[in-house]
């Protein structure tokens, strides 16, 4: 019986130029990665299309020595297949366009109510990224901003809600989405194009 080696274990191995390493941590999330992957596409061929982009961006990280989510692999890998979902129905149009130049409104899609089921299960997870995101404000900001998104008020009843000036209101929700940039930068996600 063949002892199980951890991921983190296989991607140092590979890291230092065991190719079988690779072949065994693909081997080991191929069922579940097409599975997730067809999951949202429900084509085969673009499933595949889509696994192999994944870990051709895989691979081009760890060569580059870039990886650094230790004993994360699978939700790492997930995260890659789920951006290159993304980016396919970007590309084939299948995802809301968003107007603007790059002040860019990355809560457009939020308001969105003609999703169809790919749209959905996108949305799903850019909400669940913006929930994590914005607890990543400043108390004063992350408050006008969920006033502002999720209770619909307006900043003159934001501002009679938290007893600062309208100005003031207005400046916190300016802040708060040049800092939820720079948190969607940091982390890396990708929430529009």
């Amino acid at each position: 019986m063949e002892l199980l080696i951890e991921d983190s274990v296989l991607v140092r191995n590979y890291m230092k130029g065991d190719e079988k390493a690779l072949e065994k941590l693909i081997n080991r999330h191929n069922q579940r990665l097409s599975s997730f992957i067809y999951s949202k596409v429900q084509d085969r061929e673009t499933t595949e299309d889509i696994f192999q982009d994944t870990f051709i961006k895989v691979i081009r990280t760890l060569k580059k020595g870039n990886y650094n989510e230790e004993g994360k692999f699978l939700p790492w890998v997930m995260r890659i297949s789920h951006n290159l979902i993304i980016d396919y129905f970007r590309k084939n149009s299948r995802m809301p366009k968003f107007e603007g130049n790059n002040d860019y409104n990355i809560f457009s899609i939020i308001s969105d109510d003609n999703l169809n089921a790919e749209r959905q299960l996108i949305k799903d997870q850019i909400d669940l990224d913006l929930n994590v995101l914005i607890k990543e404000l400043p108390k004063d900001q992350m408050d006008v901003l969920e006033m502002r998104l999720y209770k619909d008020m307006s900043f003159k009843e934001i501002s009679e809600n938290t007893g600062v000036s309208i100005n003031t209101a207005l400046g916190r929700m300016r802040y708060a989405l040049i800092n939820l940039r720079k948190i969607v930068e940091k982390h890396n996600i990708i929430l529009t194009n």
